[in-house]
C-alpha cells in the first residue's frame, strides 16, 4: 500500500513540472547581426606584425657548426666501424659518447699551449736580442765605460744591434768631450742636432741618428753584412774627433 501511495506521488510531481515548463512563453532575439568583412588589407596588417607571427624560425649551420656535425659523423662512423657503438649501451656506451668530446679537449689544449710556449720562447730570445738600456745604464756607459770595448764585445756575440747602440752612444761622448754638444740625459737627439754648429758634423750626426733610430727603435734585423755598411756612416764621425 504505501508502495502505491509514493508512487502516486512521483507522478503529480511529474505532471506539476510538466504544467510549469508550458506555463513559461519561449522569447526570441530578433536583434539584426551586424556582419563584419575583413579585408585583405586587414589581413596584411595582422601578417605584417610581429606580435602575432608564430612561424619558428630554423637558424642556418654556419661554418662551425657543419665543422662540428662533420666531426661527430666522422668519430661515429670511426667508432661504429671497429667497435659497434650502435649496439653499445651502459659504461661502454657513456665511454663512447664522451671520448670525442675528450679527445676535441686534449687537441685544443696542446695547440693553445704550443703557441703559448712559442710566443714566450720569442719574447724571451727578443730580450735578449734586444740588450735593452736605460737612461741611468746609457749614463754609466757614456761616462764610465770603455765603449769601444763593449761594441767589440757585442761583434762577437753577433748581436748587431747592440753593437750600433754602442757606436751611437760612442759618438756622443765623442761630441761631448770636444764641446759640439752638451750630453744631458734627459736631452733628445734633436736636441743635440740643434746645437751642432757646423754644418758637415751635424749632416753627419743625422744621419747616423737616422741609421740609429731605425736599427734600434725600430727592430731592424741586421746581419754582418749589413752591419759592415752601417757602421762606416759611424766611424768616420768618430774619426773627426779622435784623429784631432
Amino acid at each position: 500500500m504505501l508502495v502505491y501511495k509514493w508512487l502516486l506521488l512521483c507522478i503529480c510531481i511529474g505532471q506539476f513540472s510538466v504544467a510549469q515548463q508550458k506555463g513559461h512563453s519561449v522569447i526570441f532575439d530578433d536583434t539584426e547581426v551586424e556582419k563584419q568583412i575583413i579585408s585583405e588589407d586587414h589581413l596584411d596588417k595582422y601578417k605584417s606584425d610581429d606580435d602575432f607571427n608564430y612561424e619558428e624560425s630554423i637558424a642556418e649551420e654556419n661554418f662551425l657548426d657543419k665543422a662540428y656535425r662533420w666531426f661527430q659523423n666522422l668519430l661515429k662512423q670511426f667508432w661504429e666501424a671497429i667497435f659497434g657503438v650502435g649496439s653499445a649501451s651502459g659504461f661502454l656506451y657513456f665511454v663512447f659518447r664522451v671520448l670525442p668530446y675528450i679527445i676535441l679537449g686534449v687537441l685544443v689544449f696542446l695547440l693553445i699551449r704550443f703557441f703559448l710556449k712559442v710566443n714566450s720562447n720569442n719574447l724571451i730570445s727578443k730580450a735578449k736580442e734586444q740588450g735593452s738600456i736605460s737612461f741611468s745604464e746609457e749614463e754609466q756607459i757614456i761616462k764610465n765605460e770603455d765603449i769601444p770595448a763593449l761594441i767589440k764585445e757585442a761583434i762577437n756575440q753577433n748581436n748587431y744591434r747592440l753593437a750600433i747602440r754602442y757606436y751611437y752612444l760612442l759618438s756622443l761622448k765623442l761630441m761631448a768631450e770636444s764641446e759640439v754638444i752638451s750630453w744631458q740625459p734627459q736631452k733628445t737627439n734633436d736636441d743635440y742636432i740643434n746645437e751642432i754648429k757646423k754644418d758637415h758634423l751635424k749632416t753627419d750626426f743625422k744621419n747616423i741618428t737616422r741609421i740609429y733610430d731605425y736599427v734600434w727603435y725600430g727592430e731592424f734585423n741586421v746581419d754582418a753584412n749589413r752591419f759592415e755598411t752601417l757602421r762606416l756612416p759611424f766611424e768616420n764621425l768618430n774619426k773627426t774627433f779622435t784623429t784631432r
